[in-house]
């Protein structure tokens, strides 16, 4: 790395570790299947840190190629049985394990995991209350590490045409559900370590049991996986937020802002949320230039359940306003994805790509929380002093286009030059609506409640400092909690 990269550690990152190779994974399909390529090849240990894992669901719903079953949760219990010198541990988010029991899943496997068995399952508790563990980090014998935003758990899974009543595409019990856009990545060598390193990390945070390194020599890299860039430095960039003596994190903030502030001519991002206010206010400022990037971002239409659409769709609507208005040379879009039968898409991933030269992808939004209340890792590429990979960050970013647009990378590339590398007047030239496109943003007004709602710290919270706040001005403000002594509880329970 050179003196002038975008990413230093302790500034915009925790390390630059160096990758043998490294392949970006588009949707749920693929993964789940290197996922298992990969995890049938480990010696010594799988290692699953996830926001959520659901046993039940089938790695391979629709053609199913590998050994094994199917099933996540009879897999790794096979694993486990059929590879007794395989230690297979999983850390799922405390507060979604609410999820599980509503999902019936939980009577069948995780409790048994929980109490004992060849699975060694523990629920993550250390963190501020009501934030989350966000990670999604797989990692085989320290040697191969998956990262981004793909959860091993229901609704996840589709393939990338987002068929409408594709027939993977269901719940554990059968109903349909809706398309979903996800991005995961896969990693080896020194970078794959380090992950391995952070995993263990979250492991001894949560269990308080230190685990060991591991050290073998196969290589559990999945046999289907072409590496699209080797002998790379990768980036790792985290958000942890202050808990008891763990210090506040918030590298992913800093690289963020750092890549938006280094685009030159196109900035593409792809993010579940859109409602940070310092990356709204980083992004405006660009558009404010005279020679500034074209910015596309591309969410979900809405957010997936109502309080979180309560949440995040409002502040959303306000992040629009606030960039639009700046928007003075129209240089912006935000735009969601649609089937060709006209059903949204929902998108889980979380990437960033300026020009041909940064490439981020990881578990981090566009939000408040992930900036600093949940935690997060991101991974990010460099490529400014790297040509051939320079064209590959440029085919990743054609690719994610063709896949929004219906159409071949083939036809995104000739739009491209025939509209001097613009992506707003390629993704206008190239959208039809008999096929997959992406759709304007539709406006929202709000309401007043609305209004108040809005960016505030009750379900987006920015810092644990805020919530400390919140919960301290609750306390003492109704008097039901002040008599019940809750505010004192509180601050007993965080100096323990």
């Amino acid at each position: 790395m050179t003196d002038t990269s975008y990413f230093v550690p302790d500034a915009t990152c925790w390390r630059v570790e160096h990758a043998a190779r490294f392949s970006l994974i588009i949707d749920a399909e693929d993964f789940f299947r290197l996922a298992k390529q990969a995890m049938m090849k480990a010696e010594r240990s799988v290692l699953l840190i996830g926001w959520d894992f659901d046993a039940r669901i089938p790695l391979e719903p629709e053609e199913k190629r590998l050994p094994g079953p199917n099933s996540a949760g009879r897999f790794l219990d096979w694993l486990s049985k059929t590879r007794p010198a395989v230690d297979v541990k999983i850390l799922k988010w405390d507060i979604g394990l609410i999820h599980s029991i509503f999902r019936g899943e939980t009577p069948h496997f995780l409790l048994r995991w929980f109490f004992g068995s060849e699975i060694d399952f523990r629920l993550d508790s250390a963190h501020p209350p009501l934030s989350a563990q966000h990670m999604k980090i797989l990692v085989i014998d320290d040697r191969v590490a998956f990262c981004g935003g793909i959860d091993m758990t229901v609704q996840r899974w589709d393939t990338r045409s987002h068929a409408e009543a594709q027939p993977g595409r269901v719940s554990p019990g059968g109903k349909p559900l809706m398309p979903w856009h996800d991005v995961t990545s896969c990693v080896s060598g020194p970078a794959a370590k380090a992950l391995g390193q952070l995993a263990r990390d979250r492991w001894y945070w949560a269990t308080k049991e230190r685990l060991e390194e591991i050290d073998v020599a196969t290589d559990p890299w999945p046999d289907d996986l072409e590496p699209q860039f080797n002998d790379i430095h990768v980036a790792i960039s985290r958000t942890i937020p202050e808990y008891d003596e763990r210090p506040q994190i918030t590298e992913i903030e800093a690289a963020k802002l750092t890549i938006i502030g280094a685009a030159k001519r196109t900035l593409y991002i792809e993010s579940q949320y859109f409602a940070s206010r310092p990356i709204a206010e980083a992004i405006a400022a660009r558009l404010r230039e005279a020679d500034g990037p074209e910015i596309v971002l591309i969410n979900p239409i809405s957010a997936d359940g109502w309080l979180e659409a309560e949440a995040m769709d409002t502040a959303r609507a306000r992040m629009i306003a606030l960039v639009e208005k700046a928007d003075v040379h129209r240089r912006f879009r935000i735009l969601h994805p649609v089937n060709a039968a006209g059903t949204p898409i929902y998108v889980h991933a979380k990437v960033m790509i300026a020009d041909d030269a940064v490439l981020k992808v990881g578990s981090a939004n566009l939000n408040n929380r992930s900036m600093g209340y949940d935690s997060e890792c991101d991974l990010s590429i460099d490529a400014r002093s790297r040509p051939q990979d320079r064209e590959t960050i440029v085919a990743i970013r054609n690719d994610l286009l063709a896949e929004h647009l219906g159409t071949s990378v083939e036809a995104v590339v000739a739009a491209l030059e025939a509209n001097d590398g613009s992506l707003i007047a390629t993704i206008e030239a190239l959208n039809d609506t008999a096929r997959n496109h992406l759709a304007p943003m539709p406006p929202r007004t709000l309401s007043d409640l609305e209004e108040a709602f809005a960016e505030s710290d009750v379900a987006d919270p920015i810092r644990p400092t805020t919530v400390k706040r919140l919960i301290h001005t609750i306390v003492n403000r109704v008097p039901t909690f002040k008599g019940l002594g809750v505010g004192r509880g509180y601050r007993r329970r965080r100096a323990s």
